[in-house]
């Protein structure tokens, strides 16, 4: 296959050449044997690799699946994703490691597996397993008894770098939660959906990145820190040496959209106020911030329409996030080569993906072609992920014409072809390199 006359991020325009899973040759004027696709220019980019998602299988297949979570993913432009393990049963061990590759195989996108930690977690068969990373390791009480304390998360943090396992770290620290705003019945309460924000203090999340930096330092380790909501937490984050993530969320809403957004708002950690969100904002363009992730969690809308203290937490967007980036560097705001970045190659480089998030002769054939001149108002109604909903309703974005997963086509023009996605960690332990 050729794609012929494709713009990439830096700007110049050049032929790329796929030869089965890989890309072949990079040139201009190449010779056309191939299947051609026309570019005409528009923007050729690296496929996002999602190193966030929660794909909610086993357990949870009402709010999403594999085979639904990775459309929604191909149709944004993802094409490799890292699923989380709070999951029913939470992947803790082999056996439920197990379980979920078995679910996984129905993927449209490749995808790696995360393990999780627990006081029940069997790192010996675990570790053994081609994870994606330890992660979401909880430094709160954000999924109820998939929080740890700092001793076991200092036990899990050593045997992953022994094992050569990356870890993330949800850090927030649940001490520091504002208890005074707690209504004496979570359901009579009519507390607005700004009283979460309130509730789980800006000050809670740079607390724990500190110490889970602290730990992973005194320990000669690097961790990772997930959905950093803060401008605090970032900076701490890099001042340790560690990476560190943002979602589309923090950097898109704030506080001031939780009147309209009401409980469909609420995620973990929460949204912050709008200076706190143009900071961050800040982060991501002066290249503070590492990467971009979506935290993708859906819940259906029967599930959000609750209290704000009774609702569950998060929102769709592996759909959503390459779209809204690529909207604010058509608008200005950023540039496609900083794109390309954080969604693919910084992420390709932390997770140890070689294969993965450029476009260079020997890579992955992982490839979304976008024309960003076509902006789009985003609607739940027209996206892919089961819950049917999404938080960046009415806001613009730019959707892919074509997404490729190692050399195959795997949606064009709405339209979702048959692939099959596989665990790019068993795809190293096999020499694939």
């Amino acid at each position: 296959m050729l794609i012929r006359n494709a713009r990439l991020a830096a700007g110049r325009v050049r032929d790329v050449r796929v030869d089965g899973e890989r890309i072949a040759e990079i040139g201009t004027g190449l010779d056309a044997d191939d299947e051609v696709i026309r570019a005409e220019e528009r923007l050729l980019l690296p496929g996002m690799i999602d190193a966030h998602v929660h794909f909610r299988e086993p357990g949870f297949s009402h709010k999403e699946t594999w085979l639904t979570g990775s459309r929604s993913a191909a149709a944004g432009g993802v094409t490799t994703v890292f699923d989380q393990p709070n999951t029913d049963p939470p992947t803790v061990d082999g056996r439920s490691f197990d379980r979920k590759a078995e679910l996984a195989s129905a993927s449209a996108v490749d995808y790696a597996i995360n393990g999780g930690v627990t006081a029940e977690w069997k790192p010996a068969e675990l570790l053994s397993k081609p994870l994606g990373a330890l992660g979401e390791v909880f430094l709160a009480d954000s999924t109820g008894d998939m929080g740890i304390d700092v001793d076991l998360f200092e036990r899990a943090v050593e045997r992953a770098s022994e094992a050569g396992v990356p870890v993330t770290v949800h850090a927030e620290d649940a001490d520091l939660f504002d208890e005074s705003v707690l209504p004496a019945d979570p359901a009579d309460s009519d507390d607005g959906a700004d009283a979460w924000s309130v509730y789980r203090t800006p000050e809670a999340e740079a607390e724990a990145v500190d110490r889970a930096c602290a730990a992973a330092r005194n320990l000669g380790a690097d961790v990772h820190i997930a959905h950093t909501s803060t401008p605090e937490g970032v900076d701490i984050a890099k001042k340790a040496g560690m990476t560190c993530e943002v979602t589309p969320h923090h950097l898109f809403l704030s506080r001031d959209d939780l009147g309209d957004l009401g409980t469909f708002g609420r995620m973990n950690p929460p949204l912050r106020s709008e200076a706190r969100r143009e900071a961050l904002f800040e982060r991501l363009l002066d290249g503070t911030v590492d990467i971009v992730a979506t935290d993708h969690a859906p819940h259906t809308r029967q599930e959000k329409d609750a209290s704000i203290w009774e609702a569950p937490s998060g929102v769709p967007g592996v759909e959503t996030a390459l779209p809204l980036l690529l909207e604010a560097a058509r608008t200005g705001d950023l540039d496609y080569e900083r794109v390309r970045d954080v969604t693919a190659a910084n992420v390709a480089e932390i997770f140890d993906l070689p294969r993965k998030g450029r476009i260079e002769v020997g890579r992955d054939a992982d490839l979304v072609l976008v024309d960003e001149t076509e902006s789009v108002p985003i609607r739940g109604e027209k996206l892919h992920s089961k819950c049917g909903w999404t938080p960046f309703e009415g806001m613009r974005g730019v959707f892919p014409d074509l997404t490729m997963v190692r050399g195959t086509v795997v949606y064009h023009d709405g339209a979702f072809a048959e692939a099959e996605g596989r665990n790019v960690r068993t795809a190293r332990r096999d020499g694939d390199e």
